[in-house]
């Protein structure tokens, strides 16, 4: 492996992350901005680790933890430095901050058909759980749910 310095992502960095995730990661979520990745390090300022080699940005990952459940999004390496353990040192780094927290247990979110990723996880210990699906609702200012009212807001008639 090369020598890579991880660290936790800063605000001023919201730019740069983007364009590793744009390059690194697939597919894309409705906090892929910038207010989304500087909202993320205000509110858990060692979420986001940062793998950095000869003063670049080459791979990432959110370890999310909220008391209860520990979370892991984003791991991405860009591509002519994947093979090279950084995956593994990420892991091992998010592991680190999760056990430090008195987490039990990583949750990986993980495209279905992203099969490279399915290898990276499974090489790093995680195993698929099949009885559990995921649940997502857009939240925000664009409230259109099929006539559904937002809380704060009347029912269309």
């Amino acid at each position: 492996m090369i020598e890579i310095q991880l660290r936790a992502a800063r605000p001023d960095e919201a730019g740069e992350i983007l364009r590793l995730w744009a390059v690194a990661a697939k597919g894309t979520s409705v906090s892929d901005d910038v207010d989304g990745v500087r909202g993320l390090i205000a509110r858990d300022p060692e979420a986001l680790i940062l793998a950095e080699y000869e003063g670049r940005l080459i791979g990432s990952v959110i370890a999310g933890f909220d008391g209860w459940r520990c979370s892991l999004y984003r791991l991405a390496v860009i591509p002519e430095h994947r093979g090279q353990g950084i995956a593994k040192a990420l892991l091992g780094a998010a592991e680190r901050r999760f056990a430090a927290l008195g987490g039990r247990r990583g949750d990986a979110m993980v495209l279905e058909a992203n099969e490279l990723a399915h290898r990276v996880w499974a090489s790093a210990g995680y195993h698929r759980e099949d009885q559990w699906r995921r649940w997502v609702k857009p939240l925000g200012t664009g409230w259109d749910n099929g006539g559904a009212a937002a809380p704060d807001q009347p029912r269309r008639a």
